[in-house]
């Protein structure tokens, strides 16, 4: 077959998937206006999905079955009034694809609602009679009409302070604005790195007032302290912030102080109201005010309440560094230094290190301090998943890959429900095994503990349920193989000593430094320190899979008004900012009450 042959057909299979997605959405559309449930439910397969980001449900809904979906679409219809389905010009166009082993077309759409537009994915395939049925469905609110975004051709005029003669000029209105000293913000966010700086870009574009604050002196910071040889481990193309990309001459993987200045400059050029320098120490909720009191430590000792509508915990999915009680530690004589605090292995050329854990900040410093010269020897408590950089990890990144708008992108992952994440990542798992076979037999063989999760589903689920247990290898394992790094189980352990560690056999490992690679505690553990007891109650957990398999109480209203989360990578963060800017904003428009 030649190129042009080969280019009709690819037009023909094209043209075909188009067809097939525009009979789709017009018989869906029918159907829904209608709120015919039996119309709605011909239209899907018996085992269906179908996830709602804010539309029908003005919650991350899950749900599967084809009975479950068209009744709650026919029930919700009434209040939303979803109309005018159509395949936008300028997104992704229908398309033929395998997804999870099916060959589907995939079609990205959009439509009208009586709050605004919005935007979702369908992923058809044939039944046993031929005919096209939706097995995915998406709807997600992209927009409130008349509050869309300020960007593009809704930008402002710049005209209040633009050749303002005699008046305030740009830099002025900016340090009025900083200050809050004839006002108090609407929204607090607590945390200035991804998360925190994300979710105010989005806010500063809907209009509501947002003051972000940070603990350490300088945006940036929380990246910039971190151990000297960090970098991001998924590729730049995946990690971009709203609204601004990543420089095009960028690493494909970013230096931590690359990303602590951009994110520096980001604040800046977003024009993000942020205080540094500045802690949140304590609040309570006013019930009859319907706001926050928040109490505000500055470094100088100074101190501020604020009463903010709503306070977004923007602080990543861990909180305080975790420190298990070691028997014996307090008797050794050299340093001990959480993972957290740790630099560089510059200074310890010729000495010995432990490092407690096997995650991938252990491995990083593990492999910092073995470039230093440092006899470095990695304690293993329990079992942990290992998954190299590349090839492996960046299995997930396939739809971002594929390229076209990042929204796009965005949009598809998305659109995926708990059941066929779990799907997803027990497939790709198995490719990673495969693809890192020869590793994971080197470590099995120095009798490196090794696992791909509770059900299989690797890393991923790991992160999205407990935030760690696993390694994204950097060369660490390799090094562990040959015997560069050395490998000890923590069980053979009795205890620590002044000299290093005490074995049951009576033999001690001497070190001079021993790193505490040991994790944080989880969010939640911040609301419970800040908020107190009953308040971290009454929210309940943070982050973890919830009976619905969506994260907990992350990126949607919670049991508490006015308490909101927002963690993850970039690319979550990201993503999730504009659905949790857009709650906060419905509620102060009065369309979202609370939960």
């Amino acid at each position: 077959m030649n190129d042009f042959d080969q280019s009709f057909l690819e037009f023909q299979a094209a043209q075909q998937a188009r067809r097939h997605a525009e009979d789709w959405l017009s018989a869906f559309e029918a159907a829904l206006v209608a709120r015919d449930t039996k119309r709605i439910g011909a239209l899907f397969h018996e085992d269906c999905h179908w996830r709602d980001i804010l539309v029908f449900t003005w919650y991350l809904t899950p749900l599967r079955g084809r009975e479950p979906v068209a009744e709650r679409l026919a029930a919700e219809q009434g209040r939303v009034a979803a109309h005018g389905f159509h395949l936008p010009p300028g997104r992704r166009a229908p398309r033929n694809v395998k997804r999870l082993g099916i060959d589907s077309i995939e079609a990205i759409f959009e439509f009208e609602t009586e709050d605004g537009r919005g935007a979702g994915l369908i992923r058809l395939s044939p039944d046993a009679d031929n005919a096209m049925k939706a097995w995915l469905l998406s709807t997600t609110l992209e927009s409130l009409r008349g509050h869309e975004e300020k960007i593009g051709a809704n930008r402002p005029t710049g005209a209040a302070y633009s050749r303002n003669f005699g008046g305030d000029n740009w830099a002025d209105v900016r340090r009025k604005a900083v200050a809050y000293d004839d006002r108090e913000p609407t929204v607090l966010v607590i945390g200035g790195a991804q998360a925190g700086l994300s979710i105010a870009a989005r806010l500063n574009q809907l209009g509501v007032d947002t003051l972000v604050v940070e603990k350490w002196p300088r945006i940036g910071d929380s990246w910039r302290r971190r151990y000297h040889s960090l970098a991001l481990h998924n590729s730049i193309h995946l990690n971009h912030l709203p609204y601004m990309e990543f420089p095009p001459t960028w690493p494909k993987y970013i230096p931590k102080d690359m990303l602590g200045n951009w994110f520096e400059f980001y604040a800046d050029a977003m024009e993000i109201n942020c205080w540094t320098d500045t802690e949140f120490v304590a609040g309570t909720w006013d019930e009859s005010a319907g706001c926050w009191s928040a109490r505000l430590k500055r470094s100088d000792g100074t101190e501020r309440v604020v009463r903010p509508r709503h306070l977004v915990f923007a602080n990543g999915v861990s909180s305080y560094p975790l420190v298990p009680p070691q028997p014996g530690l307090e008797d050794f004589k050299g340093a001990v230094i959480h993972s957290e605090g740790f630099d560089s292995g510059a200074g310890w050329e010729g000495k010995n290190a432990l490092i407690l854990g096997t995650g991938s900040s252990a491995n990083d410093i593990a492999m910092d301090l073995h470039s230093h010269g440092v006899n470095t020897t990695l304690v293993q408590r329990g079992s942990t998943t290992v998954v190299s950089i590349d090839p492996s990890a960046r299995l997930n990144e396939a739809v971002w890959d594929e390229g076209g708008l990042l929204e796009d992108c965005d949009l598809i992952v998305s659109s995926t429900t708990p059941p066929l994440i779990l799907q997803a990542y027990k497939a790709v798992t198995q490719r990673m095994l495969e693809l890192d076979k020869e590793m994971i037999a080197g470590l099995k063989r120095i009798g490196f503990k090794h696992d791909v999760g509770e059900d299989e589903t690797g890393h991923q689920m790991k992160y999205r349920r407990r935030g760690g247990g696993y390694n994204l290898d950097a060369g660490s394992s390799a090094l562990m193989i040959k015997g560069e790094i050395g490998l000890l189980h923590y069980d053979r352990i009795e205890r620590f000593c002044a000299e290093g560690a005490r074995l049951k056999d009576g033999s001690t490992v001497p070190a001079d430094l021993i790193v505490l690679a040991t994790g944080y505690y989880p969010q939640a553990e911040l609301v419970r320190r800040a908020l107190g007891e009953a308040m971290a109650a009454r929210i309940g957990p943070v982050w973890g899979e919830g009976p619905d398999g969506e994260l907990n109480n992350m990126f949607k209203r919670t049991p508490q008004q006015g308490a909101w989360f927002i963690a993850g990578s970039l690319s979550q963060c990201r993503t999730y900012s504009k659905y949790l800017a857009l709650q906060i904003k419905a509620m102060e428009l009065g369309k979202l009450g609370p939960l």
